[in-house]
């Protein structure tokens, strides 16, 4: 990858949202998504992601599988992972004071209806116990489609604040 970033497009949450969608895809380019302090409107939820079609609607089929290692500050690490998910499980988030998630995401092939959407993550998190929990891994979209961003949302909850960026890498 080389070194200059433009941004496609930002939101900042600052009151309760059922989701966050950054698109803007349009290049074979690869792209970056970064998110910052993100926090749920209660405690104890999953954030999760979902892959946006070209007609502008989040991809809900049972295909995403994901793998990670969870860099743990309470035990050892874990590896975790998932095939023929409906989402994306991004971080187990909570309310209590310093509980937030960040992380990284470099999206590749979201563009090529020929390829399966795949993405490298970096996450984050310090939960409710509280423990800092990092993770690096990916996922893969099992669909070859072409693909305009992603959707980021909290089944049965909101999100309360954060910030989410998309980035054309070039």
């Amino acid at each position: 990858m080389a070194g200059q970033l433009i941004q496609v497009a930002t939101e900042t949450v600052t009151s309760a949202v059922a989701s966050v969608t950054l698109t803007g895809i349009d290049s074979d380019d690869v792209y970056m998504v970064t998110f910052n302090n993100v926090r749920p409107t209660t405690d104890s939820t999953i954030i999760q992601a979902r892959i946006i079609k070209s007609d502008d609607t989040a991809d809900s089929t049972a295909n995403y599988d994901r793998a990670l290692k969870a860099l743990r500050t309470d035990t050892t690490f874990t590896n975790v992972g998932s095939v023929n998910q409906t989402a994306f499980d991004v971080e187990l988030l909570g309310t209590g004071t310093g509980e937030m998630t960040n992380g990284i995401f470099y999206l590749f092939n979201f563009n090529n209806a020929s390829e399966y959407n795949f993405c490298t993550t970096e996450t984050s998190n310090i939960n409710s116990t509280p423990i800092l929990i990092g993770g690096a891994g990916g996922f893969v979209h099992t669909v070859a489609q072409a693909s305009k961003g992603l959707q980021f949302f909290i089944a049965s909850n909101t999100i309360a604040s954060g910030v989410f960026t998309m980035y054309k890498v070039v």
